[in-house]
């Protein structure tokens, strides 16, 4: 008797709470297997087990209310698409394999080198942007971005890696320059170095492995800040860190801080 078999002659209570012990992505796969499967992985005690267990306070500060009559359903809308918190300035996502919490921190959450002073940056919104706003840069020498986040609003036991999310107007100059990022967590600082915003035709040698940004689904592009562990009780604040001073620059469009579990 396979393990299959053995489960789907236990009654759907048990399948059930077997099913709630694993993960989202067996849970979908069972479904498939049988229509007995499928009344079990579709239980509301399978999906809210794999629900955050603040998931309630989480919709609660959702900009636009949130509907759901499962908690299947529930997930699948959390998991497929992104809720906007905190006055539409931040965004909420869980990852649909592990069910565990990816935010991104749009640009009015972030700490950006002389965002308000209009003769380096203006605020706007395009249609393609999740948020209100975005940061569009006009000129500047320094740039600097930051961004922070509470741990208790992570998944625990988990490794996160932290991304600018950004494009660049037509008119765009300056970006192909080296810069540097950090993270900081738990005591623990990681600078990368020789991080580009565009991918320059030729790299001298540098001693440090380039870093070059790439096109995600959603049309934007994203470039790795770094990464850290979020462990079980961990409280403290995450750091992350663009920085580049070395050129004049313009045309860059700055989304947010995404943090997402490797």
């Amino acid at each position: 008797m396979n393990e299959t078999t053995s489960i789907s002659v236990l009654p759907e209570v048990s399948q059930s709470e077997i099913l709630s012990l694993t993960s989202p992505r067996n849970a979908f796969r069972a479904a498939a297997v049988s229509k007995e499967f499928k009344s079990a992985a579709d239980s509301d005690t399978v999906w809210k087990r794999f629900l955050p267990l603040d998931y309630d306070e989480i919709i609660s500060q959702a900009v636009s209310p949130v509907a759901f009559d499962s908690q299947k359903k529930l997930y699948l809308h959390l998991s497929d698409s992104h809720i906007l918190l905190d006055r539409g300035y931040l965004s909420f996502q869980l990852d649909k394999e592990s069910g565990k919490k990816c935010y991104m921190l749009g640009a009015r959450e972030l700490s950006i080198a002389w965002q308000d002073d209009n003769r380096y940056w203006e605020w706007g919104h395009i249609p393609e942007s999740r948020f209100p706003e975005v940061c569009i840069l006009r000129e500047v020498w320094w740039l600097e971005i930051q961004g922070r986040i509470a741990a208790v609003k992570l998944s625990p036991k988990s490794t996160y890696v932290a991304y600018l999310v950004f494009q660049t107007t037509g008119y765009a100059w300056g970006l192909v320059v080296p810069a540097k990022t950090k993270v900081s967590y738990g005591g623990t600082e990681i600078e990368t170095e020789n991080v580009y915003l565009e991918r320059p035709g030729a790299i001298g040698r540098t001693g440090h492995v380039p870093v070059f940004p790439w096109r995600r689904k959603d049309g934007w592009m994203e470039i790795k800040l770094g990464e850290f562990e979020c462990n079980e009780g961990d409280d403290g604040v995450v750091e992350m860190a663009f920085d580049e001073h070395e050129a004049w620059k313009n045309g860059l469009i700055v989304e947010g801080i995404e943090l997402r579990p490797k």
